[in-house]
């Protein structure tokens, strides 16, 4: 027994690659919520795609304004994003660009009213009318 355990040492079965969604997930989470393992993987993916570990940056950068309520901040953000070559980051800045002192203000503002927004477009769209009503149809009643 004891040759057989010395021929065939016991190792780690080697680590599934990571699917897209776990990259994703590690990229938004927090880095302090990572598990060791999770920021491990995340760490050789980052070291691997120079653009993925730009993007991964800008991402965190971004929700760290987002989680801290540092909208004033977004402008600086956004002109580095759109210094570097991440297309689909800078098309975001450039959306953002579209309404930017909503976006500033939402990202300031320690409570919004989108809680109450998305209750109302949902009690909106429970009825009938909603999913059979044509595209260019308004909300208000009939008559």
């Amino acid at each position: 027994m004891r040759l057989l355990r010395e021929a065939f040492r016991y190792q780690d079965p080697p680590q599934r690659k990571p699917f897209v969604r776990d990259v994703t997930s590690w990229i938004t989470r927090r880095p302090d919520r990572l598990r060791n393992e999770d920021a491990q993987q995340l760490n050789g993916v980052l070291a691997r795609a120079p653009a993925l570990a730009t993007t991964a940056e800008h991402v965190r950068a971004f929700t760290g304004r987002m989680n801290d309520c540092r909208g004033r901040e977004l402008k600086d953000w956004i002109a580095r994003v759109q210094n570097d070559q991440v297309p689909a980051l800078r098309s975001f800045a450039n959306g953002l660009l579209q309404d930017l002192d909503a976006v500033v203000a939402s990202l300031t503002q320690r409570y919004s009213s989108g809680a109450v927004e998305a209750t109302t477009t949902n009690s909106k769209c429970s009825s009938a009318r909603c999913s059979a009503a044509p595209a260019s149809s308004s909300w208000a009643a009939p008559g």
